[in-house]
């Protein structure tokens, strides 16, 4: 790998605890205004038989002095070569925005002839294929704060702090504009199973839109519905955390028996 390959993947890919080699690798794709270390957590419960990889996209955190992206397909471009290596079974998990970018880079990953995922988890997002007209990218500052404020997915009381909503306003705008703006371009169904994810009071993402994740993959899709909202997740960690560690431990044990 050139070392141009490796600084790319240093500052897109965030490895958190150790994994055994051939452990398998969950690779998971932040909400818009997201950052890799929302995935913190779910790696502590996990390693250290699941290798979790967090992305970080440009324009947060460690990269904020970076021009954040703003295209899901931009995005999946830069992102899917940095995971076309070989390596223990890998697993994608994408909240929100994450599950559309994650949804483009496994199509990339296959489209260049690299093993995609071996399952998909969809969490907190309509199938790919289900749009809406929404325009929250077009707001003033004030009306996209308070869209993410009523998502739940940000404590209010860090909003008073005007460094920090300069600081989270540009790539917060940036992936609304991708989302919005993405639209799935005729291809190739996933061919991994695929585990979706969802709240009963999401308000993104209604029952029918979750269910029409199963047009995207030609293998099993199954459907768990959580009681909450966009940010299901927060309350569920730990059912979560159970279904990715049972799904990581049978794809281990076939991996063993090849």
């Amino acid at each position: 790998m050139s070392t141009q390959t490796q600084d790319e993947r240093n500052k897109w890919l965030r490895h958190y605890g150790p994994a055994p080699d051939g452990a398998p690798r969950l690779v998971c794709f932040p909400h818009a205004g997201g950052s890799a270390s929302w995935f913190h957590p779910l790696s502590g419960a996990l390693a250290p038989a699941v290798a979790v990889v967090a992305v970080q996209y440009p324009g947060r955190q460690d990269r904020r002095a970076e021009r954040p992206l703003d295209t899901v397909e931009e995005l999946a471009d830069r992102i899917a070569p940095l995971l076309a290596e070989p390596g223990g079974p890998l697993l994608f998990f994408g909240h929100s925005m994450g599950a559309a970018v994650a949804f483009e880079v496994a199509r990339r990953l296959v489209e260049g002839g690299h093993p995609g995922p071996e399952h998909f988890f969809a969490s907190g997002r309509r199938a790919p294929g289900r749009t809406r007209d929404e325009t929250v990218h077009l707001m003033d500052d004030r009306g996209l704060l308070a869209e993410v404020v009523a998502l739940g997915g940000t404590d209010p009381k860090s909003l008073g702090d005007e460094d920090l909503i300069a600081m989270v306003l540009p790539p917060m705008r940036a992936d609304y504009r991708a989302i919005e703006t993405y639209r799935c371009a005729p291809g190739e169904p996933l061919r991994c199973p695929v585990t979706v994810l969802t709240g009963d009071a999401d308000p993104k993402t209604s029952l029918d839109e979750a269910r029409a994740w199963s047009e995207h993959t030609s293998a099993v899709c199954d459907m768990r519905v959580f009681r909450g909202g966009h940010f299901f997740l927060v309350d569920h960690q730990a059912e979560v955390e159970d279904l990715v560690r049972g799904v990581a431990r049978r794809l281990a044990a076939a991996a063993r028996r090849t």
